[in-house]
């Protein structure tokens, strides 16, 4: 196992052991109040944190096949808690088959294979222009283009975007072999860190409402908090990427900022359809979507720029 994943893991199980103390202690401490409420559910959280990152630690340890495997079988659940949430008809059983059944499995091996002309166009170009056929066949018209157009939505976020994080396995760059494992690790620790220092800072200095109809506790200063404390995370993870410090701060920014915005777009989608979480499949975090929601727009465009100024360097 390389090294640097070991150092990566082994400071996140020591970060994980020092918040799982610290939600005994203040558990124990506010019981005596009778109010543990909020106390409980941050156990929760923290409990789900120790399941992800033992699943992610083991998956890691196994190799390529198993991390694109992991991450299938997120966008399957991602897939079906989207696709739950939206406007469906029986005239769209065929779709909803082919989604899961074809266009994810074809994407996931694409990307196994390294298929890159192929996956990056394949759920934008065919999915988009054939799944509608699907429906249309049907001939049920009723909101027929907005059926389509969440089928489409959920592929291409649940499915197309996911599916970027284990793409990262697949890029080759000089110098750099056999370690794009730790590519995923910064894409994760960064945007995942992005998220919990905004909330951090929109607390502390919180005015400005970025959107009050989405959302009533981001602002513009919780989102400069955390996309430039996030930025200086990656920047000191330097190591452990291709990039020079600079570019690992620049990188760093892009993909905390959009991050950040995934997140309130995908809280858009959940206020609308009048839901709080995506789903329950994580104890005390939701579902897939609500802890890779910020993930799923972040990967594609920090693997583009990846590929785009690092692979191509080296012809």
């Amino acid at each position: 196992m390389d090294p640097d994943l070991l150092r990566i893991f082994g400071g996140l199980f020591l970060a994980l052991l020092a918040a799982t103390l610290g939600g005994q202690v203040l558990r124990w401490q506010f019981s005596r109040g009778g109010s543990t409420a909020m106390i409980e559910r941050l156990n929760a959280r923290i409990r789900g944190w120790w399941v992800m990152i033992v699943l992610l630690g083991v998956t890691f340890v196994l190799g390529k096949g198993a991390v694109v495997l992991l991450f299938a079988f997120a966008s399957f659940s991602a897939l079906r808690e989207f696709l739950t949430l939206t406007r469906r008809s029986r005239a769209d059983h065929s779709t909803l088959v082919a989604s899961f059944f074809v266009v994810l499995p074809i994407q996931y091996v694409a990307v196994w294979r390294d298929w890159y002309g192929f996956y990056a166009i394949f759920i934008p170009v065919y999915a988009f222009l054939g799944l509608p056929i699907l429906s249309v066949i049907r001939a049920r018209t009723d909101h027929y283009l907005t059926r389509v157009a969440q089928t489409q939505w959920a592929l291409m976020i649940a499915v197309f975007c996911m599916s970027h994080v284990p793409a990262l396995l697949v890029l080759r760059i000089p110098g750099y072999e056999d370690r794009s494992l730790m590519l995923i690790v910064f894409l994760l620790i960064v945007v995942q860190s992005g998220d919990l220092l905004q909330f951090v800072w929109g607390r502390l200095l919180g005015r400005r409402k970025i959107a009050p109809e989405v959302s009533r506790s981001k602002t513009w200063e919780g989102f400069a908090g955390g996309v430039l404390s996030a930025s200086l995370i990656g920047a000191a993870l330097y190591w452990i990427t291709p990039f020079t410090p600079i570019q690992a701060w620049a990188m760093a920014l892009v993909t905390a900022a959009m991050g950040s915005f995934g997140r309130l777009v995908m809280s858009a989608i959940k206020r609308e359809r009048g839901v709080r979480e995506w789903g329950h499949l994580i104890e005390g975090q939701g579902g897939v979507l609500d802890r890779l929601d910020s993930v799923v727009f972040a990967a594609p465009v920090f693997f583009h720029l990846t590929r785009f100024f690092w692979q191509s360097a080296g012809g």
